[in-house]
């Protein structure tokens, strides 16, 4: 499929997810991935989003996001520059801190939300930083894990 506008795009599910910029770990420590879900917590309440499931690595994050379009641009927006401003001050640094916007995909059924969740929770088990999903602690879902 081509490049949709987010814009055009209809309200629902969407998972959403980035990476950190030239390699470099957006989520490096403990107080790092503690202050990404806070924060990501703080920019759904504000921008009215539901978090069906999230999880932050050292490199990356996955969400699986319920929202109106027309709110998620502003809320990623929100949640990258606050993290960024709080990253660059605690480590003292300046600059990007993501590789790019985040990228978002549509989740177009509701069969899928599930599958969708159970994907994101299930990232840092497949890379091998903990052995069963309920022991990373930087991760939280709605659904539970079959």
């Amino acid at each position: 499929m081509g490049y949709v506008r987010r814009t055009s795009l209809p309200d629902g599910y969407f998972h959403v997810y980035t990476r950190g910029i030239c390699g470099v770990p957006p989520f490096p420590g403990e107080d790092d991935r503690t202050a990404a879900l806070g924060l990501l917590v703080k920019a759904a309440a504000r921008f009215e989003l539901a978090i069906e499931a999230a999880c932050v690595l050292s490199t990356h994050y996955h969400a699986v996001l319920l929202s109106r379009c027309a709110q998620l641009s502003p809320a990623m927006q929100w949640f990258h520059s606050r993290y960024a401003r709080a990253f660059n001050k605690r480590h003292g640094r300046f600059g990007h801190v993501f590789a790019e916007r985040f990228q978002c995909r549509l989740i177009e059924s509701e069969e899928y939300v599930h599958d969708a969740c159970e994907y994101v929770l299930l990232n840092p088990v497949k890379a091998g930083l903990c052995e069963r999903v309920e022991d990373w602690p930087w991760s939280w879902s709605r659904y539970p894990v079959a």
